[in-house]
């Protein structure tokens, strides 16, 4: 559904009364674009800890450059050296000078070492501080920049290419004020960039339509063999999605008792193995607990969650991922920050939290991920479909003031699943715009 408010705040008119009433002001976000390169400028590294080499090397390859006058395109510090909290004072001498100067749509990334892994208490006090930093600094740069937060644990210095080329690029437009984690991994660099997935096999559940839709084209489009997976009464749909992609349409629903077994059989038969599976498949039943059925709870927890768990079990134990596969599984913010008239969808959406959570360090120790991700308001025919007011609230309560799109929660899965992200499992992501609810 076309944002009506942000078209007009973005023309000329509209921008001088956005700005004269103080209104909320969606800026015109930078989202991927074919051919363009990771990052459209010069980017400025600050900061002396152990990713100053690493980070340095990387960002040359990505190829930003520009006049060294112009605006930076990337703001990137280093902290990850950090022995306390006086030594946080190095955050203000690097960005204070030049964070008023960032380009339109830039990116800042401020690198850290988890505190959990810290030598000592005070270190790990002045790690932790950073979550605050960026998050604030979310809040304060506006014109589609965004802020994030990486932590990288002893000995992941080498896992980082496939998350900076994320966070710098615009395929992360929608994804602001996060904190995630990068760990040590086995690396599998593509034999390209532009197609990872080439040779790779994704199923992605409930794909024909919507965020589902555009998760399948993405896995597609990054040279995936796509299985899209939706219920039959989805079934004329469903063959579009997966005809158009050239991939392959699986009638089947989730909570079936075979549902498992089904999956088993035909990726053993026509695959061998798969390397990536989407858990997107979910629905929405919003009652206030009071006025609420039983079947409306039962519904929501057996699609939302239940039927993962039990995917999950047959695609370990039988080793349907082979040995580097990845699991991305579809949150949301309503599961972080809980909803009115959604608790049983709450629930369901924390409990997939907490089976990403419980599920990485076994799937690590095998060489596989898991990973979240939460959307917030995405506009879609759900959302267009909301009454007014409440719509509107949905788009400007975050800090870029509009809706994303189904392209950003699907680019954000896209990274998840990328072969090099071995390093980054156990991860709930928001692509939320920086929503102000739970933040």
């Amino acid at each position: 559904m076309t944002d009506r408010y942000a078209n007009f705040a973005q023309s000329g008119p509209g921008r001088f009364l956005v700005r004269r009433l103080g209104l909320p002001d969606p800026p015109r976000l930078r989202r991927r674009d074919d051919g363009e390169p990771a990052i459209s400028g010069p980017v400025r590294m600050g900061g002396a800890g152990r990713l100053v080499e690493p980070v340095g090397k990387l960002v040359e390859s990505l190829g930003a450059a520009g006049p060294s006058d112009a605006r930076p395109a990337g703001l990137l510090f280093d902290a990850t050296n950090l022995p306390d909290c006086t030594s946080l004072r190095a955050l203000y001498d690097f960005f204070h000078p030049v964070i008023r100067s960032l380009a339109p749509n830039g990116r800042v990334v401020v690198f850290g070492t988890p505190p959990d892994v810290c030598a000592s208490p005070r270190e790990s006090t002045a790690q932790r501080a950073l979550e605050g930093f960026t998050r604030s600094l979310a809040k304060e740069v506006g014109r589609g920049s965004t802020v994030q937060l990486v932590y990288v644990s002893p000995g992941g210095e080498d896992a980082l290419e496939s998350t900076l080329r994320f966070l710098l690029s615009g395929r992360s437009a929608y994804v602001s004020g996060q904190v995630i984690r990068v760990g040590p991994a086995n690396l599998q660099l593509p034999a390209s960039w532009d197609q990872p997935m080439d040779g790779k096999v994704a199923i992605v559940t409930g794909a024909a339509r919507g965020i589902g839709e555009a998760i399948a084209a993405v896995l597609a489009r990054e040279g995936a063999h796509v299985v899209c997976v939706d219920v039959p009464s989805a079934g004329d749909a469903l063959s579009t999605v997966a005809n158009d992609l050239k991939g392959t349409a699986l009638q089947l629903d989730i909570t079936a008792d075979d549902a498992p077994s089904r999956l088993a059989d035909f990726i053993t038969t026509r695959h061998v193995h798969a390397d990536v599976f989407v858990h997107n498949a979910g629905v929405t039943r919003d009652k206030t607990l009071g006025r609420m059925t039983e079947d409306q709870w039962d519904t929501v927890l057996e699609v939302n969650l239940a039927s993962q768990e039990r995917i999950n079990d047959v695609l370990v134990e039988q080793n349907l991922l082979g040995g580097s596969g990845r699991i991305v599984t579809v949150s949301s913010v309503s599961g972080i920050a809980g909803n009115r008239g959604q608790t049983n969808y709450a629930t369901s959406k924390a409990g997939v939290i907490g089976l990403v959570e419980a599920m990485a360090p076994t799937l690590a120790a095998h060489g596989m991920t898991i990973n979240a991700v939460a959307p917030g308001f995405i506009e879609t025919k759900m959302t267009a479909a909301m009454p007014m007011m409440i719509r509107e609230a949905g788009r400007r309560m975050n800090s870029l003031s509009q809706g994303g799109l189904p392209i950003d929660v699907a680019e954000t899965i896209a990274w998840l699943a990328h072969p090099a992200s071995g390093g980054v499992t156990g991860n709930v992501v928001r692509v939320c715009g920086q929503s102000l609810l739970g933040a």
